[in-house]
């Protein structure tokens, strides 16, 4: 069987097993073999039956799966019969990686780093006495060459690479091996973005978000994160247009990077919550929104400065589309639930609700900018903070890997949702330790930060941390959330967004949670965020419509009546309505025709009211909003007849009622007023002591 080694003549390499299941196809024009065409083709017909499993566009490949259960001999017919199409340069087995258990498409490319003593012109001896093609020499190593075997090699070119490898001239070599791109692909410590295995353990506590990315990454949406310093070089960072109007609030200058680090004031927060939100996934963290935007605004101040209000401001004023803040009072204790600070109230400063206000109903573009707060890690009521606990806002929660909620997480009526984070054991409350240690994210490039350069707390280099958590994690991975709601229909508005959340919300811990009959938990509000689910509630879905058109060849009697009718069943509500009608007739300004309503639906709407003179007949399309009479029947039911009278009002002409038609689009089946009953929760807070302008960020790892 194949072996590849991607490290020098001394490493292992790993094994490939051929499958018996999987053809590999090529063809020369990379066009696919399965074309739709009016007559078929009988060698593409070896291809019925077979199920498409992936694609490589970019080479002209196509895998298919065979029957289950297809005899080795069938596929070999297969795979000869496949050949002798003009276009397929290639039909046969495909690959498996014993260690990843995935299928790889070898290439008859090569990949050779020559040793850095050889000079370029025997390297290129090597090369040619291979009888290998050098397509290009590599700028990114030196004496490191992209070359090509003859066509025809097929698996040898495994033993060729092998061979190239046991010369001492050669560093390393192996061919080009192709693997699905999987854009998706998450470490073990992402779990809140979908299902993993940590330690041996099965992790599927999760958000929902990798499946959420098969409709959306979050591509055209902006999210600001007012919170410290943003290490805005960081690899995740870097993509193009990634980073939009940065501003640090205090200095009042663009750059928001962190300063000099201090014991005393971190500047590590920023770029955590970032790259939980949206860092791209270059590199080795994936944030909820990897296609978005992020507005970072550093914010070092304490709670109710002008600074912070100010922050908001150039917020909706410079495009954000949605506002995470990871930040607000001081929290107490959450392992002391009886500690005095519990008892504190915070107030929210007027200038800063204002400016909150300010985003809510003036950003993006008057539609409003939905503005997320994190609830707080003290294990304690939320509402004696009033940044969180503000009516208008989204208080998010923090949920755990087990599926409850994480032990200090801030508990009460103005909690909106939860977002998986981390968690401790807490022996006292029979609380289990989790099973992860913490959220892998964005860190603080190198030394500085939550990881200091060890694997143990994150990567080697210091560039990532596996110990982030709090509600500051679960706040900015929401705000991810409704960023890909806000990609998938960028018309939504603030109170609608919380709407969806609600409606799109896994109810977690359905026992300990304790929910109410509107299906609120004081300690998950409506429950777990689900991104796919909020995804697709927030698709925009087309207004149910009745498009009804019936010919009826009615002959209209010479001053007389004739009647047709069309019988609604539907019992909805109409939207708008539009009818239309053919009539033939020798003297169309004989002719009243006039549309009535079923019983009840409204009055008479007169359409045709004795125009023209002498013609062959009238052909009208009277929409609603041209049509004054029709525009009373908005709000009517439409179940009913619906009749089209048409009166000749003088003498000697006659004609025929052809054809009546209307198209009616029915209201929406969400019942009115929900939003805003639902909105109108806990709007009664606890406000009893002096305000503190303590400012704690709401991250472990702190």
């Amino acid at each position: 069987m194949p072996v590849v080694t991607y490290g020098g003549s001394d490493e292992e390499g790993f094994e490939l097993v051929e499958s018996r299941e999987l053809i590999a196809i090529r063809t020369r024009s990379n066009r696919s073999l399965r074309t739709k065409s009016t007559v078929s083709d009988p060698v593409e017909g070896q291809l019925s039956g077979c199920e498409l499993v992936m694609r490589f566009p970019e080479a002209g490949v196509e895998v298919y799966r065979v029957p289950k259960g297809e005899k080795k001999s069938a596929m070999q017919n297969r795979k000869r019969a496949l050949r002798q199409h003009p276009d397929v340069r290639f039909a046969g087995g495909v690959l498996i990686d014993k260690d990843a258990q995935e299928p790889v498409i070898y290439t008859e490319n090569l990949f050779i780093k020559f040793i850095d003593s050889l000079d370029a012109g025997e390297c290129e001896r090597i090369i040619r006495e291979a009888s290998l093609i050098l397509k290009e020499k590599l700028g990114f190593g030196i004496n490191s060459y992209f070359v090509q075997a003859t066509e025809g090699t097929g698996q040898r070119v495994f033993d060729l690479a092998l061979e190239l490898l046991a010369r001492p001239e050669v560093q390393y070599c192996h061919p080009e091996l192709v693997r699905p791109r999987d854009r998706k692909s998450i470490g073990s410590q992402q779990w809140h973005l979908g299902p993993v295995t940590h330690n041996g353990l099965s992790v599927s506590n999760h958000a929902h978000v990798l499946i959420a990315h098969e409709l959306t990454r979050g591509d055209g949406v902006m999210i600001a994160v007012i919170d410290d310093g943003f290490d805005i070089d960081h690899a995740e960072f870097s993509s193009p247009g990634k980073i939009v109007a940065p501003f640090d609030a205090v200095s009042q200058t663009s750059d928001p990077r962190p300063r000099d680090p201090d014991p005393d004031y971190p500047d590590d927060h920023g770029t955590a919550c970032a790259g939980v939100a949206c860092a791209s996934g270059i590199d080795g963290a994936i944030g909820v929104a990897p296609e978005a935007r992020l507005m970072p605004i550093r914010l070092m101040a304490n709670l109710g400065s002008m600074a912070e209000a100010k922050a908001f401001q150039w917020a909706a004023d410079h495009g954000a589309d949605v506002i995470s803040c990871s930040w607000g009072p001081a929290d107490g204790p959450w392992y002391l639930p009886n500690h005095s600070l519990h008892d504190r109230v915070h107030h929210l400063p007027t200038s800063t609700r204002m400016a909150i206000d300010y985003a809510l109903s003036t950003g993006r573009g008057g539609l409003g900018t939905p503005v997320l707060f994190a609830a707080g890690n003290g294990n304690e009521s939320v509402e004696n903070d009033g940044y969180a606990s503000y009516e208008p806002v989204i208080a998010v929660a923090a949920c755990n890997d087990r599926g409850t909620r994480s032990v200090y997480s801030d508990y009460g009526p103005s909690i909106w949702c939860c977002f998986p984070s981390n968690d401790f054991e807490f022996v006292a409350e029979q609380h289990p330790a989790p099973i992860t240690p913490g959220i892998w994210t964005t860190d603080r490039s190198g030394v500085h930060g939550y990881n200091p350069g060890s694997p143990h707390a994150g990567d080697a280099i210091g560039n990532y941390t596996n110990s982030f958590g709090g509600t500051s994690s679960a706040c900015p991975g929401v705000a991810g959330v409704v960023a890909l709601m806000l990609s998938a229909n960028p018309d939504l508005t603030p109170l609608e967004i919380k709407d969806l959340l609600r409606r799109s919300s896994d109810a977690v811990d359905p026992e300990g949670g304790q929910y109410d009959a509107d299906g609120h938990s004081e300690s998950y509000g409506y429950g777990r965020v689900n991104a796919r689910r909020a995804v697709e509630l927030a698709v925009p879905t087309p207004a149910p419509r009745l498009e009804i058109v019936r010919d009826f060849y009615t002959s209209i009697p010479d001053r007389g009546t004739a009647n047709v009718a069309i019988e609604i069943q539907d019992p909805g509500s109409i939207e708008s309505i539009d009818v239309l009608f053919d009539i033939e007739h020798s003297y169309v300004g004989d002719l009243v025709v006039t549309l009535k309503p079923p019983r009840g639906a409204g009055s008479k709407v007169v359409l045709h009211d004795r125009q023209g003179t002498s013609a062959s007949g009238i052909s009208k399309y009277c929409r609603m909003q041209a049509t004054p009479g029709l525009s009373r029947l908005a709000g009517k039911k439409c179940r009913g007849n619906w009749t089209l009278e048409v009166e000749d009002q003088a003498v000697r002409d006659v004609g025929t009622i052809v054809r009546f038609g209307m198209v009616i689009t029915l209201q929406s089946t969400a019942q009115p007023g929900a939003l805003a009953r639902v909105s109108k929760r806990n709007t009664t807070r606890l406000v009893r002591r002096p305000v503190s302008l303590a400012r704690r960020q709401r991250g472990y790892g702190s």
